[in-house]
């Protein structure tokens, strides 16, 4: 059996030869996310009731709604790491890394595939897994991958005893959060945030910061 990073690398291969295009999904995180930026009132989240499509994800997620508090406790971690950055400036996995290097944060680029990612004219070397880490007991992963992804990397965060994650709107199915719901201190997902497909790091990450007095 191909060793865990082989395995990585095929996956990240496929998704990067089949989406040339973000996600609906992360299409509207990122509009929200420019829409957001810094508000002056806080606007109520937005209800995804109206829609068939929205009722259908809001009974996919029984117990899984994230609060202002999953928020703050994800931001407690001292460091973060990005599963799925990526070197395409397009990309959602490139738009998150960015955030969290233009906020100051001592993150990490998780990409088996580049040796680095370069944001604002500097190279951020790249791990290959999370098993790389070298404090995983103290690092919040944010996730940007297809579901059959997310869920490899949600069985290896868990045996790493990584205390938070933040699932990126797209990045899982049901059997993503069923597990995860089981074996995380918090998990970031689903309905709530300011954004209009649910909780998103371009929208609703700097009031996670501004919760725990990193901003």
């Amino acid at each position: 059996m191909p060793p865990p990073s082989s395995l990585a690398a095929v996956y990240f291969r496929a998704l990067n030869s089949r989406i040339t295009h973000a996600p609906r999904t992360a299409l509207a995180c990122s509009t929200s996310a420019s829409r957001l930026t810094r508000p002056v009132q806080h606007p109520q989240p937005r209800s995804l009731t109206s829609s068939p499509r929205s009722r259908k994800l809001k009974s996919n997620l029984p117990n899984m709604s994230a609060t202002d508090a999953t928020l703050r406790t994800f931001f407690q971690s001292p460091n973060y790491a990005v599963v799925g950055a990526s070197t395409n400036t397009q990309k959602y996995g490139f738009k998150v890394f960015r955030w969290y290097v233009e906020h100051g944060l001592p993150v990490t680029p998780v990409n088996p595939t580049s040796p680095s990612i370069p944001v604002g004219g500097t190279d951020y070397a790249t791990v290959k897994s999370l098993s790389q880490l070298e404090k995983p007991a103290e690092t919040s992963v944010s996730i940007i991958t297809p579901p059959a992804v997310t869920l490899k990397t949600l069985n290896e965060a868990k045996e790493l005893g990584i205390p938070a994650v933040f699932l990126q709107p797209g990045t899982y199915d049901d059997q993503v959060l069923e597990f995860a719901k089981d074996n995380f201190k918090a998990v970031v997902v689903g309905e709530g945030g300011w954004g209009g497909e649910g909780w998103c790091v371009l929208v609703d990450g700097e009031r996670g910061l501004k919760s725990v007095g990193k901003l």
